[in-house]
């Protein structure tokens, strides 16, 4: 193995050094305390800590790193004290994420480490994102972003650098190929000779390195970065490596060939370059054992206050309070109901009232007659207008639009780099949304069909909505999701699936009905520091209108509407519901019937429920999503666990049928709620 110093100094030769040995030694004492059983887990980066050490050292101290689990190098090359890492280690409450996370599933903005998960992939659109809130601050900033070889197989891998690619993002793609996906070889994970070819084929340079030469990482990090940084482009550098331990260590490695652990412990890294650094007298025998001696005592010392930590103190209410990131009050932005009455908690979970709302808005006091479309561009284009650091994306958003014309005349008021047409990749641009968060920024994504949000539900679920929980991270990105049927658009374009994200901790899922609602929930979500998913029907877009204030306003996340008072039923529903609700309560006056909408869908306005049950004690939950699964599921179990004393008849969902949405039009109304909800409202009544 050959090593170029350059220009490096002494001084700076021996960091190298300290900087690689003391992950191996660690690494060597996880191992101990792995077999007395102090861990539980662990994930070897034995034999590759050349690519985490040159690669961090290369970089800038606040530029983002995002590592594998096999990449210590990267938490102690950023001084990430061993003793803190040791208690994340152990699941011991006085770690990184809590106690809620284990190995390096975390991240930590201060160290601007941003932490993987399990799926791996995912994490390079989000070094997207950050690389992308650098370029829009014409910050002379790069991103690193780990992937092994087998990662380079999914999907995330080709949507991450092609977004790289068509937005010439600085972001360098760092590839450790040490031969196994777990137990997978690389012949059986792709045919190309080397995987720089696979950034050829969008338009990006690399290079195939000698990933077990710290100074050979160090020299082509550095050289990249200059590169991605001038050039404003990506990168990708290969880093062939092998890795000494099993995927982890419960797995061994008895499908690797005994012959490739001769071959590359050879090229061991620390071996090796101590014996570059003896033959450059840089360093002596004597030296390097009082460095290891050094390093010994503080891994040692680490040790003893890392497993003084005290106990974990379980307490319910902490962890669910982790679950979302607070919300600022918002003092300075009017709140505004329109055309019904506002609830309000009356201080006991028994009883509540109800007054007519204070309207505060910003004079002049005026309004105008939107339908819903209009109102949700309304809110919108206020909130670009409030907020310079909003980023709009989706497919087709720009000169075109978008397919229903929401952002139409957006690119010429608001620019091309704050209103981005994206390549088709859901995936990669939910996780750019993500890394604009950890960089400060707000996004909208706008999906082109609800529907269509199956090819980012792995960031959704996983990244979005679990992140601040882990690691205290906030997530602030809206998805806005053109939803529902009854325009006869079939199965793929039509789908009600909120349901999917209600059953999701750490999401926030807003649906309203109304003009004035989906402006002003289309406002508040933007605010929220947390993710949420904005569902708005396609077939009330230009069917449904009404008084919405010109001014910038909130409707608060998490509170329902009382759409009318009522003695007889109360109908709970949302969205294209509240539409039925209301034409059948015209067409029947001689029922009264109350309708709450709930707007809210995550998190839930049990109190609103409640109250709704008590005005009539019977129920019928309303719903265009099928039955099976539906939020009327939950929403009847929870009234039949805590209000059962104020029912006079069992709870009844009258949901669409449990079949994909069918394309002809008889065939759809048949398959909707509203086919049911007469004969549904009769049987409550005869009950």
């Amino acid at each position: 193995m050959h090593f170029d110093s350059k220009d490096l100094t002494h001084d700076q030769l021996v960091h190298f050094y300290k900087s690689l040995l003391l992950p191996r030694m660690i690494e060597e004492k996880m191992l101990v305390l792995l077999r007395q059983g102090k861990i539980s887990k662990w994930f070897s980066g034995i034999g590759q800590e050349a690519i985490a050490v040159g690669v961090t050292q290369a970089l800038e101290e606040d530029e983002w790193i995002l590592p594998l689990h096999r990449n210590l190098g990267v938490f102690t090359s950023r001084h990430m004290p061993l003793h803190k890492l040791l208690m994340q280690w152990q699941g011991n409450q006085s770690g990184y994420s809590k106690g809620r996370e284990r190995s390096f599933h975390f991240g930590n903005a201060q160290h601007h480490i941003c932490g993987m998960i399990s799926h791996l992939g995912p994490q390079l659109g989000i070094a997207d994102g950050i690389a992308l809130a650098h370029k829009l601050r014409k910050e002379n900033k790069v991103v690193v972003v780990f992937s092994g070889e087998g990662g380079t197989s999914e999907g995330d891998f080709h949507e991450a650098l092609n977004v790289a690619a068509v937005w010439d993002l600085p972001v360098i793609f760092v590839i450790e190929n040490n031969g196994y996906a777990l137990s997978t070889p690389v012949h059986e994970q792709y045919r190309c000779e080397s995987l720089v070819e696979k950034a050829k084929g969008y338009g990006i340079d690399g290079v195939k390195i000698d990933g077990n030469n710290i100074l050979g990482v160090y020299d082509t990090i550095k050289g990249v970065r200059k590169y991605c940084i001038e050039n404003q482009k990506p990168y990708l550098v290969e880093c062939a490596t092998f890795r000494m331990r099993g995927h982890e260590e419960a797995s061994g490695t008895k499908y690797v060939p005994a012959y490739l652990f001769e071959v590359w412990e050879m090229k061991d890294p620390i071996k090796n370059f101590e014996k570059f650094l003896l033959s450059a007298a840089v360093l002596t025998k004597e030296s390097m054992d009082a460095i290891y001696q050094d390093l010994k005592e503080y891994i040692d010392v680490e040790c003893t206050i890392g497993f003084n930590a005290k106990p974990t103190q379980v307490n319910t209410h902490h962890e669910e309070a982790d679950v979302y990131a607070k919300v600022n009050a918002g003092e300075n932005i009017p709140k505004h109901e329109v055309g019904s009455k506002k609830y309000e908690n009356s201080g006991s979970r028994e009883s509540a009232s109800y007054s007519e709302p204070k309207i505060f808005v910003q004079k002049p006091n005026s309004v105008s007659h939107h339908r819903l479309i209009d109102a949700i561009k309304d809110g919108l284009r206020q909130s670009m207008q409030q907020h310079d650091d909003l980023i709009l994306m989706g497919q087709d958003i720009a000169e075109y639009g978008g397919v229903f014309k929401i952002t139409e005349g957006f690119v010429a008021e608001f620019g091309k780099e704050r209103v981005r047409n994206t390549p088709l990749c859901e995936s990669a641009i939910i996780g750019a949304a993500l890394g604009l968060s950890l960089q400060g920024f707000k996004s909208m994504i706008e999906m082109q069909f609800a529907d269509f949000v199956t090819m980012g539900f792995t960031q959704i679920v996983n990244n979005l909505a679990k992140i601040h929980y882990r690691w205290g991270q906030s997530a602030n990105v809206v998805i806005r999701m053109p939803t529902g049927a009854g325009v006869g658009a079939g199965p793929f374009h039509s789908q009600s699936n909120e349901a999917w994200f209600v059953h999701t901790p750490g999401l926030k899922v807003v649906y309203p009905s109304t003009p004035a609602d989906a402006k002003g929930l289309l406002i508040a979500a933007i605010n929220d520091p947390n993710p949420v998913l904005f569902f708005e029907h396609k077939a009330l877009y230009r069917s449904v209108s009404g008084d919405v204030p010109d001014a910038y306003y909130e409707t608060e996340i998490g509170k329902a509407r009382l759409v009318r008072s009522g003695d007889d039923i109360s109908i709970i529903t949302y969205g294209q519901g509240v539409i039925w609700a209301e034409e059948y309560a015209a067409g029947h006056p001689g029922i009264s019937i109350d309708i709450l909408d709930l707007r809210t869908l995550l998190p839930l306005d049990y109190e609103a429920i409640r109250a709704a049950v008590t005005r009539t004690g019977r129920v019928l939950v309303l719903h265009e999503d099928t039955l099976t699964g539906g939020i009327g599921g939950e929403v009847a179990a929870w009234i039949g666990e805590h209000c059962f004393e104020s029912l006079d008849a069992p709870v009844l969902r009258c949901a669409s049928l449990d079949t994909p949405v069918p394309f002809n039009i008889d065939l759809e109304n048949n398959f909707l709620a509203k086919a049911r909800l007469q004969e549904t409202v009769e049987k409550l009544l005869n009950y």
